[in-house]
């Protein structure tokens, strides 16, 4: 999965962000619609899509959607 289909991805784990505010520098924490359920489905997406398995410190310990994709392509 390139960087911007974990974008798009990403994105449609929100229901009231608009689409065009998601990029890989997006500070997804920042985002008003950021929660506790969101990051449950974020993470339950990135384990269902690259079949491995994240923590909420996982989470907590980057900022941008990039820097999430990068975590991920080096578990």
């Amino acid at each position: 999965m390139t960087l911007d289909e974990f974008v798009q991805r990403f994105a449609a784990e929100f229901d009231e962000t608009p689409i065009e505010t998601f990029t890989p520098d997006t500070e997804y924490k920042k985002l008003e619609e950021w929660g506790s359920l969101v990051a449950l489905s974020i993470i339950s997406m990135i384990d269902e899509e690259f079949d491995k398995f994240l923590t909420g410190a996982d989470l907590r310990s980057v900022s941008t959607i990039k820097e999430l994709y990068n975590l991920i392509q080096t578990r």
